[in-house]
């Protein structure tokens, strides 16, 4: 008989191999699940995925002279000033911190930029770097001198909600208490608000239109940053404080109070929120309350996901308002200065730089190119056959990542079914 000349299957494992290569992208999945439903799910994620597009794929430059060419083509705008200002509010915090040392602050500094520089950080560091300065510039306001800080304000928000609602409704909410309702109150302010950022985040890169994180981050990181700065230069005394001190002038020498937090501390017998509320750096920042303004954030970027989940999200919004009252930690009033500081943020982004939602699109991976602004008469897209999600992330949104000129995939005048993207540009080359 004539010998098989066949590989066999050992010679076929010897001879091909999985190729790992570092930062690929591919849709991870829990390895709990079983390797056949796993094999399934990555199938129909890739198949989902158009061969012109590269949502798939991660920055994995080390070269810095791919940021300098970034910066070289970047077309500067008003907005841009927001580095200005992070760079200022850096500086600042870091000159008033008083440790660690000057040493390990310089070498922290040089790390940040180090990795502003290198593409395969920068593109998770810069959305996210108004959040980052938000954190420290917060820190350091517990090491403001009393001296550089204006008088706290203690009767002009009690005032304001006689005014408005007739009644302190913070008082009037916080009278009758139980475990039952100081629980259902701690979830939403002492739980969920930690974790929803994160959690919302994820869910939107999964599912909302390529660009949407990124704009998530730098809307709830300057609201935040905004919001402390707000606190800072116009310091009001919370419901706590009027509970212990009636309407007694106040002073930066008093300590926070974790008011109606201290009965789930006393209730699982662990100082959870004791210390911090106790050590806080911004005792006097209860206009405008960030918790409120974190949640209307998040109910609009995840409303504007998911159109029809927005009772849900308004519901969630209602009971941390109710919440914030209860615990005796903020004012109605402060609730609507911080819902309407997220509000106005979000306009501005949905208006000019949020990408939209294309009906007919369930992942990211479904995108060919995002269109950016709230008007849908508008004539520009950014293609995302570039190698990266955001063909200039230096940006918020700026005219630089928009071509305003150029022709719209939903222009009637052109068809673009049976096209890709990168047949359109190789057409257009050949012009």
């Amino acid at each position: 008989m004539r010998k098989s000349t066949f590989p066999s299957r050992n010679d076929f494992k010897k001879t091909y191999s999985k190729i790992l290569l570092p930062f690929s992208w591919a849709p991870s999945i829990p390895t709990i699940i079983p390797h056949r439903i796993r094999r399934k799910l990555r199938s129909k994620v890739r198949s989902r995925q158009s061969p012109s597009t590269s949502l798939g794929n991660l920055e994995t430059s080390y070269s810095p002279a791919d940021t300098i060419e970034s910066l070289r083509v970047h077309r500067w705008s008003f907005y841009d000033g927001q580095y200005l200002i992070l760079i200022v509010l850096g500086i600042f915090s870091l000159c008033i911190i008083p440790s660690p040392g000057p040493l390990i602050k310089t070498a922290l500094a040089t790390l940040i930029i180090a990795a502003l520089i290198l593409p395969v950080t920068r593109q998770f560091l810069l959305p996210s770097l108004a959040i980052w300065s938000w954190l420290v510039f917060f820190y350091a306001c517990g090491f403001i001198p009393s001296t550089w800080r204006p008088p706290i304000w203690v009767r002009v928000l009690p005032a304001l909600e006689n005014i408005f609602y007739g009644a302190n409704l913070s008082n009037i909410l916080s009278a009758h208490t139980s475990t039952f309702l100081s629980i259902m109150a701690w979830l939403p302010y002492g739980i969920i608000h930690f974790g929803a950022p994160a959690v919302c985040s994820i869910i939107m890169f999964v599912f909302a239109a390529p660009g949407t994180v990124p704009m998530f981050a730098k809307s709830f990181g300057w609201m935040n940053l905004i919001g402390v700065a707000i606190q800072l230069t116009f310091p009001c005394s919370p419901p706590w404080y009027e509970n212990m001190y009636g309407l007694a002038p106040a002073n930066y020498s008093i300590h926070g109070s974790p008011a109606g937090l201290a009965a789930i501390d006393k209730l699982f017998g662990i100082a959870l929120y004791t210390p911090g509320f106790t050590g806080s750096p911004m005792v006097f920042g209860a206009f405008p309350s960030l918790h409120a303004g974190s949640a209307v954030m998040e109910a609009l970027f995840m409303s504007h996901v998911f159109p029809r989940l927005t009772p849900l999200f308004a519901l969630y919004t209602l009971w941390l308002w109710w919440a914030t009252m209860y615990l005796s930690h903020h004012y109605a009033v402060d609730l609507v200065g911080g819902s309407l500081l997220s509000g106005v943020i979000f306009h501005v982004v949905k208006s000019k730089f949020l990408p939209r939602q294309q009906p007919n699109k369930f992942l990211r991976w479904d995108y060919d190119f995002v269109e950016v602004g709230d008007d849908p008469a508008e004539k520009g897209y950014i293609s995302l056959d570039s190698g990266t999600e955001d063909a200039d992330d230096w940006t918020v949104g700026s005219s630089s990542s928009v071509s305003s000129d150029s022709r719209s995939p939903i222009d009637e005048s052109d068809s673009w079914e049976g096209a890709t993207l990168a047949s359109h540009s190789d057409s257009e080359a050949q012009r």
